[in-house]
């Protein structure tokens, strides 16, 4: 399932039905809700998933599970409400006590403000059962591997290969494919699965992602779609994607743009796709991450890693979710992170190479100038750069900048852009709470 809903109390389907409507774009394929004495819960579910019902035996569950090691749990058996999310927080859920002090849970914030604004995200890893939250499983610092990097190479695509054939349950799967590392390398390991194998990219005129998607995809011999934007394309649907986004951090919202497109463009194809995202924090594949001492590095990728759930996994779950849409994330599977975080930092970062590893263990699967490709921001590859921020400078005065840049809950905005998103943000959610729910790309000031 895709999303799921519910509160701790019976006789609420109309209230949990009218939770589901807020999400009904992630599903498309189905519902249910169900009722006891104690609870009432519901279901969404996608083209991807496989129609089930919620689950009955001794306990009632429902549970949002597309993909490897996504999870999203509710679980009520006899008395017992039991909330549940995985470790890397790929499946969202939030949660909140009501005015009588009954919680609420949902896969999106705007779902569980039908029923409450007390608004919590259900930290990864964590089982929650009856107000008392229990660590279940978080990444932590390993023990770095002792073998040869050609040993490493094989078993890291050995374990890739694995988390992508474990997805092939649903059907047809496409890819999204920016001519970067990380989405070729599963583009590449996934074709030999298909006949047919549909790719999309998506950028503005002279984007490099555009360039490189293609002589990804002609390598492959995939079934490739390009969708060509302007600035005007982006701001018209700036205020949806936020919507669906549920943030208003800038870096973002930015990276978010032509995500949120590519996954409209593939949703008329596919019922699921493929994404790299994962790639850069487990493999040390952002700039900065070179000046750092390489005996830093391990503790910096698991923080990053740690910091997904509210920022990339939330980007592209609900890219890819807000058009009825699931994507799987190989690179983030249980036993790839496990293993990953494994490998001796030199082996990541070698002479000046961020991801080196992976480079050795797909380098025979693409071309060159795709495996040895440096990394681009997400929005500086698609073509986006600094058009967003320019058109926030139109739309912001200094004066109003000045006056408006320091929220309620004591963040700072750290731009006329990100009070650009904001605005929008405030339009869909009000201010929703204290915000401490929502994300903020690391090292952006919050006071």
């Amino acid at each position: 399932m895709t999303a799921i809903a519910g509160i701790a109390r019976g006789g609420e389907v109309n209230l949990v039905n009218q939770m589901l409507d807020e999400m009904a774009y992630r599903g498309g394929a189905g519902r249910e809700v169900i009722e006891t004495s104690r609870a009432t819960l519901g279901i969404l579910w996608s083209r991807a998933d496989r129609k089930k019902r919620i689950r009955q035996s001794e306990s009632i569950l429902v549970e949002d599970s597309t993909g490897v090691g996504r999870l999203a749990r509710a679980c009520l058996q006899d008395t017992n409400l039991l909330l549940e999310r995985d470790s890397l927080g790929k499946a969202p859920l939030y949660y909140g006590m009501d005015d009588q002090g009954t919680i609420s849970f949902s896969s999106e914030v705007k779902g569980l403000l039908v029923s409450t604004e007390d608004v919590h995200e259900m930290p990864p890893g964590v089982v929650w059962r009856d107000g008392e939250i229990q660590t279940a499983h978080v990444l932590e610092l390993m023990n770095p591997l002792d073998e040869k990097p050609v040993s490493i190479a094989r078993e890291l695509r050995r374990r890739l290969e694995e988390s992508i054939a474990a997805c092939l349950h649903c059907g047809e799967i496409g890819s999204w494919l920016s001519g970067g590392l990380d989405s070729s390398a599963i583009a590449a390991l996934a074709r030999p699965h298909f006949n047919q194998f549909h790719t999309f990219a998506v950028g503005l005129a002279g984007a490099p992602d555009l360039h490189y998607a293609g002589i990804a995809a002609d390598y492959l011999g995939t079934i490739h779609h390009e969708l060509l934007v302007d600035t005007d394309d982006l701001l018209k649907v700036l205020p949806e994607m936020i919507h669906h986004l549920e943030s208003f951090d800038a870096l973002l919202v930015r990276s978010s743009m032509t995500n949120y497109l590519v996954g409209k463009l593939a949703a008329d194809y596919v019922p699921a796709v493929f994404s790299g995202e994962g790639g850069d924090e487990l493999f040390a594949g952002y700039e900065y991450l070179h000046d750092m001492e390489i005996t830093d590095l391990p503790a910096e990728l698991v923080d990053i890693t740690k910091r997904l759930h509210s920022t990339a996994l939330q980007r592209v779950d609900r890219c890819s979710m807000a058009h009825g849409m699931a994507a799987f994330t190989p690179f983030l599977a249980p036993a790839v992170v496990n293993y990953a975080l494994q490998i001796p930092p030199q082996y990541k970062i070698y002479k000046g190479v961020e991801k080196w590893i992976l480079r050795k263990a797909v380098e025979d699967l693409l071309p060159p100038e795709i495996t040895f490709r440096k990394k681009a921001k997400f929005w500086e590859g698609a073509g986006v750069t600094d058009l967003l921020a320019e058109a926030a400078e139109k739309e912001v005065t200094t004066s109003d900048f000045a006056k408006k840049r320091y929220l309620p809950n004591g963040w700072i905005l750290n731009s006329k852009e990100e009070l650009l998103y904001y605005r929008i943000f405030s339009e869909w959610f009000g201010d929703a709470g204290d915000l401490h729910w929502m994300g903020r790309t690391k090292g952006a000031p919050m006071n």
